[in-house]
């Protein structure tokens, strides 16, 4: 319960589906079990299926629900606006809400263009300056394993960034059957694999280095070009065909988003990074790794054994080379105290209840979240050089604003 210490914020969420659902499970979860300064309270979410919105207001313990999502902005009783769409809606939501004087959870990719990455940024610049907050969710960030490489990374314990390889694979695109969503139109996901999970590791290499991809020479490739429609009115009638129903032709749609994206990039320090998105690695359902080489050392993460950080120290002596695994359940790993004794492992839903906790912190003490849309909109510049890369069959081309330090190459 909240006290005179601890404000109540009250939160207003667009979205119900899987991401809205794993969003509430945070915003109800976080006062259980962190000692927040501030409560967040489950006012209201938006959908304009109402029914739906309702089951998972019903579920989760929303207050309320509304079919129209600018509701939410004139609503006093709502502080914290949660976007959990698909994006082509997120510029227009965020600017709507941070003008509104809500703060903003984003999900990501932040845009479906550097335009509107652009746009949301000046908007959350001009916000800022009313003391109103925003962030992106980019929640892998937050397992404790990867916050913890993180430190390592800081504190100097792999030396100079040589190498950093980075994956995320999944295979639930594999059959050809497999119906056409939202995710696979370019005009409301932006992009497919490359944007949905290619995002999240370029991301993750981003935090763990501390530093900033360049440049790239990338390929994309969409290896199913065409997919039945189980429900054409939930996608528009944009470039989907059907033959008359009389002869009992299936309806069917054309893909306009990539299945995999491979890319090569140099890092702002100098190091040399690999990148692999896919939807179609068959028997990987949500493997997400990243190795890290320095002069000093090794880091070792795979998502399917998310609790375990693989540490090598290149300074030890050779009798006691390896890596170590070590198990991120310590009380003094981050975000873990507040959790179970150490050995019993957290899971996915974790990493947002630390998002929730992050941004109410930040919130209640008036300073900046990470990432910030300025992180997002770097990462959406990043997509943007790979697509133009893999338009020209993979030529290097520079992520606008980036700056490689020359003394890191020599």
């Amino acid at each position: 319960m909240s006290t005179p210490s601890t404000p109540t914020l009250g939160v207003g969420m667009i979205g119900y589906a899987f991401m809205g659902r794993a969003h509430s499970q945070a915003w109800r979860n976080v006062r259980s079990y962190f000692d927040a300064p501030a409560t967040p309270r489950l006012v209201a979410v938006a959908g304009r299926n109402e029914a739906a919105a309702r089951d998972t207001a019903d579920r989760f313990g929303w207050a309320g629900v509304e079919t129209e999502w600018r509701r939410l902005l004139e609503r006093d009783d709502i502080d914290i606006i949660d976007i959990c769409t698909p994006g082509d809606t997120h510029a227009e939501i965020a600017v709507a809400a941070l003008e509104a004087g809500k703060h903003v959870l984003c999900e990501k990719p932040l845009a479906n263009s550097v335009d509107e990455a652009e746009a949301m940024v000046r908007a959350a610049e001009a916000a800022r300056e009313r003391g109103v907050r925003s962030m992106v969710g980019f929640t892998y960030r937050r397992v404790p394993a990867i916050a913890y490489a993180r430190q390592l990374v800081a504190e100097g314990r792999l030396g100079r960034i040589l190498h950093v390889r980075g994956a995320y694979l999944q295979d639930w695109l594999v059959d050809p059957e497999s119906p056409l969503t939202w995710r696979l139109q370019k005009e409301r996901a932006g992009s497919g694999a490359l944007g949905d999970v290619g995002a999240h590791i370029v991301d993750l290499a981003q935090f763990v280095t501390g530093e900033t991809l360049t440049g790239v020479s990338a390929l994309t490739e969409t290896f199913v070009r065409e997919r039945p429609v189980a429900d054409p009115a939930s996608l528009g009638t944009g470039g989907i065909s059907a033959t008359a129903a009389s002869n009992g032709a299936a309806t069917t749609g054309p893909v306009t988003v990539d299945d995999a994206a491979v890319l090569v990039s140099r890092l702002s320090g100098g190091a040399l990074a690999t990148f692999e998105a896919t939807r179609f690695a068959n028997g990987r359902k949500n493997a997400i790794r990243l190795e890290v080489n320095g002069t000093d050392g090794s880091l070792a993460f795979d998502f399917e054994d998310m609790n375990v950080l693989h540490v090598f120290d290149g300074r030890a002596a050779s009798r006691d080379a390896g890596f170590t695994r070590v198990l991120v359940t310590e009380a003094s790993h981050p975000y873990v105290a507040a959790w179970w004794p150490p050995g019993h492992v957290l899971g996915y839903e974790h990493g947002f209840t630390h998002q929730a906790v992050d941004l109410l912190t930040a919130i209640a003490e008036g300073t900046d979240p990470r990432p910030t849309f300025s992180d997002g909109l770097q990462v959406q510049r990043i997509l943007s050089a790979v697509e133009a890369s893999a338009e020209r069959s993979g030529s290097w081309t520079p992520v606008d604003g980036a700056r490689v330090s020359t003394s890191a190459l020599s």
